[in-house]
């Protein structure tokens, strides 16, 4: 620019340029559309005396299940018959899909007797955190 600052044809013409690079540049993650991951924290209930049977059921039916980032079953500390699944999935729909999986509605038929009920159930959107 010149020293009365009314820019002059070089500083145009320079100044599209970057603004031109710049546009074109890729961006971060951040810049890109991302579909929101889907989390469930629920808590299931065993007939008494039955939750590590339960435990068990539901660890051997969960291997391989697309879209899934982490499937944990935790034992609840104040409630002998309650445990825990945190699950967090690439979306609901994988989740969803999940559950027409032939080991995991294998899994449902043989627990489905031992499950005496459910407790707290929350859906949640994860946003960060260990992958």
């Amino acid at each position: 620019m010149t020293q009365d600052m009314t820019p002059n044809r070089r500083d145009i013409v320079t100044l599209t340029g970057a603004a031109i690079a710049l546009a074109a540049a890729p961006f971060p993650l951040a810049a890109k559309e991302t579909t929101p991951m889907y989390g469930l924290i629920g808590q299931m209930m065993a007939t008494p005396g039955d939750r590590d049977a339960l435990v068990a059921i539901l660890a051997e039916g969960t291997d391989a299940m697309p879209g899934c980032h982490s499937y944990v079953v935790a034992t609840d500390g104040e409630n002998p018959d309650a445990i825990w699944i945190t699950e967090v999935w690439d979306g609901k729909e994988s989740h969803a899909a999940s559950l027409k999986l032939p080991a995991v509605q294998a899994a449902i038929a043989k627990a489905r007797p031992i499950i005496a009920g459910f407790g707290h159930r929350f859906e949640t959107t994860p946003v960060a955190g260990v992958r």
